[in-house]
């Protein structure tokens, strides 16, 4: 179900993302405020731009020197951002990846797989209902090879920081979100097409509430 566009849809290759808004109206103080989980979605498309803004918020470059909108132990980045969008204009149905360092999405495969990511999610199937859904995975050897068994702990909390930019961003676009942790993790990896070695640790469905 997706709402009308002058633009033709975008389905392969690389996407170029439109920057980032680095300055808006709404305070820190306010967004956190106003932030809660939200489990019901208007049938609305949500834009490039916005998921854009909501990308570079959970992974995005800040810095010249690399570093990254969440923290990371190290500065080692486990994380990988999947976008399935299934209601964002311009895009195509199907899965993305988000590359931070090009601020860019790769095209995966096509076709709407929110109502599968719903149901590998323990068949919740508000899931299915949002515009589209990020699926925050890692690569746990990325901090270990540093840190040992305690990097997972340190995957883990990185994920959480990601997690809450991405709910702050969203309530600065007048965006719902929610963290889902309740989900198969073979059935997810499987949906999302993650790559050989990457876990998932959380889903986070966009809409509009």
């Amino acid at each position: 179900m997706t709402g009308a566009s002058a633009q033709p849809k975008r389905t392969t290759g690389r996407i170029g993302l439109p920057p980032p808004t680095l300055s808006r109206p709404l305070t820190v103080e306010a967004a956190i405020r106003a932030r809660r989980s939200v489990r019901e979605f208007a049938p609305d498309a949500v834009t490039l731009e916005e998921l854009s803004q909501i990308l570079w918020a959970a992974q995005g470059i800040t810095d010249p020197a690399g570093y990254r909108a969440a923290p990371s132990a190290g500065a080692l980045y486990p994380l990988e951002i999947s976008l399935i969008a299934g209601n964002v204009e311009p895009l195509a149905t199907g899965i993305y990846r988000y590359d931070p360092h090009e601020h860019a999405l790769d095209a995966g495969t096509p076709g709407d797989r929110r109502a599968a990511i719903a149901g590998a999610a323990s068949s919740q199937g508000w899931v299915a209902d949002a515009a589209a859904v990020l699926v925050v995975a890692a690569v746990a050897e990325r901090t270990t090879v540093k840190y040992g068994t305690r990097g997972i702990r340190y995957m883990h909390i990185e994920a959480g920081h990601a997690a809450q930019n991405v709910y702050l961003q969203a309530v600065a676009l007048g965006l719902g979100t929610t963290v889902v942790g309740a989900f198969d993790d073979d059935a997810v990896a499987e949906v999302a097409d993650l790559r050989r070695g990457e876990t998932p640790l959380c889903l986070l469905p966009i809409g509009r509430p």
